[in-house]
């Protein structure tokens, strides 16, 4: 049970670790939560440092999650990798580093899913890149490619699977719902890259 919660302890301040922040302040001399959207993820980053920042910072991101979700097996606990990812998520929203002001759970919780089914975030990529195109919306893209995983878990018949991802996608959906409106008033920024 000690190594349990130590397990949980552990993915919840990977999870924390923000990999935005850090990149902006160490390289680019900036806090990026003063710039953009004033989140600690990816696409702000993108926006407020540019590409090679973004990417370094969604890597990490997405790296937090799969080293988190990979604690139980590194550390042979008997404890499920989803939901130890799920508070590396948690952790990556709220992350205690960073005043609890965090991302939107979109690169960790792909992580946790790279951890556990690599082919399903495969097929999360595939989804968020043909959204991004044809809508030119990281949100959207984002949200749509959460509700595509739902359904994709659906015929995996793994229920753990199926509870993490519904979990994980009301986490991406819940924490847009700013962007959702924007989209509605048509204030949202669209990508230009792509």
């Amino acid at each position: 049970m000690a190594l349990n919660a130590i397990i949980i302890i552990l993915a919840y301040l990977l999870g924390s670790i923000p990999s935005g922040l850090i990149i902006g302040k160490v390289f680019y001399g900036k806090d990026i939560r003063e710039h953009g959207s004033g989140n600690l993820g990816g696409t702000n980053t993108f926006r407020t440092l540019g590409v090679k920042a973004g990417l370094v910072v969604s890597i990490a991101d997405v790296l937090k999650g799969t080293l988190a979700a990979s604690l139980p097996l590194l550390l042979n606990a008997d404890l499920h990798m989803l939901l130890v990812g799920v508070f590396a998520v948690i952790g990556h929203m709220y992350p205690v580093f960073a005043g609890f002001r965090g991302g939107k759970a979109v690169a960790t919780s792909g992580g946790v899913l790279l951890a556990y089914i690599p082919v399903l975030f495969l097929f999360m990529l595939i989804i968020f890149f043909i959204s991004l195109y044809i809508t030119k919306y990281v949100s959207l893209s984002s949200i749509l490619t959460g509700i595509a995983a739902f359904i994709y878990s659906l015929f995996t018949q793994d229920l753990p699977l199926i509870i993490v991802v519904a979990v994980l996608a009301s986490f991406v959906i819940y924490r847009h719902r700013a962007n959702l409106e924007r989209i509605r008033n048509k204030t949202e920024p669209k990508i230009k890259w792509l």
